[in-house]
């Protein structure tokens, strides 16, 4: 089983070019699959028929797995088992007829804009990792990257002078980004010289470093936001990840077309940019029930 999951990661690494953070993912869903047929003595995948995919489920259950966290582990395995068949590995997709259990809808978690306006105007610090952190956020802010876009963002990746910005998103996809004025102003403020006091000489192709001269992680920047946050006076808990939902919703919330939105964002289907409609819905109701006499 091992060596068949080996296979398959390196199957997504080199031919759909999926991201490290993605492979890992991949990775801990088989583990669990491979952990239930050891502990259930099968030797083979040919083995796994309907009942035993139905037992696996319901151990997931039992186990308190939540709808959306089995939904993306049966996605895995699915892919899994395709990848098998097609390779001839597998002459049968045990979850050919079980269903993904119906997910719970839930908008996106959004900051209100004063929220936003008080974490950006909130002082950082003058010093080379202040003047990094205020960067960073503006331009998670400006842009809608999303975490692991932001801290990979190569030097040679954001053009100043033009306001544009390329990275790299799932599956290695290119794509273009403005960056906005108060994103460029901090930018250039990082770039006079932080950086090169925190590269102490080394060299990196990453624009955001620790005080190692390293790239900075995703773990390390969310600590930062967080502690950023309450200094704000922001009580609830705050993620990268909010900001970029927060892009998304100011900009449909300000006018901007749906596609534009989704190019932005980099997202494959325009179905999962609609979500944010519903969010600039909820807002305008909350606005009239706040607002109108008789709301």
């Amino acid at each position: 089983m091992d060596d068949l999951i080996d296979r398959f990661l390196n199957f997504l690494s080199v031919e759909k070019g999926l991201s490290r953070n993605t492979l890992s993912a991949y990775s801990l869903d088989l583990q669990k699959f491979s952990d239930f047929l050891r502990r259930h003595s099968f030797s083979r995948l040919d083995q796994v028929q309907r009942k035993e995919s139905l037992l696996f489920l319901s151990e997931l259950k039992r186990q308190g797995l939540s709808a959306s966290s089995t939904a993306r582990l049966l996605s895995t395995l699915r892919t899994f088992f395709h990848f098998l068949t097609m390779e001839g590995m597998l002459h049968h997709e045990p979850l050919a007829h079980i269903h993904s259990p119906r997910q719970a809808f839930r908008l996106p978690k959004v900051l209100h804009t004063t929220e936003v306006d008080a974490l950006l105007n909130l002082s950082k610090g003058a010093d080379a990792i202040g003047l990094r952190n205020d960067a960073m956020i503006e331009l998670l802010y400006a842009t809608g990257l999303r975490v692991s876009e932001l801290v990979s963002l190569p030097i040679d990746g954001i053009n100043l002078e033009t306001g544009y910005l390329i990275t790299r998103g799932k599956g290695s996809k290119e794509r273009i980004v403005p960056i906005g004025r108060c994103a460029r102003e901090k930018l250039n403020g990082y770039l006079a010289g932080s950086r090169s006091l925190l590269l102490k000489g080394k060299e990196s192709p990453f624009l955001f470093l620790n005080r190692l001269g390293k790239r900075m992680s995703r773990q390390a920047f969310w600590m930062q936001l967080r502690a950023y946050a309450r200094k704000a006076g922001i009580r609830r808990a705050i993620t990268p990840h909010m900001l970029r939902h927060s892009f998304a919703s100011h900009l449909l919330e300000g006018g901007a077309d749906l596609r534009s939105v989704q190019m932005m964002l980099g997202h494959a289907d325009i179905s999962t940019t609609q979500i944010y409609t519903h969010v600039a819905r909820e807002k305008l109701k909350e606005t009239h029930l706040k607002n109108h006499p008789r709301g």
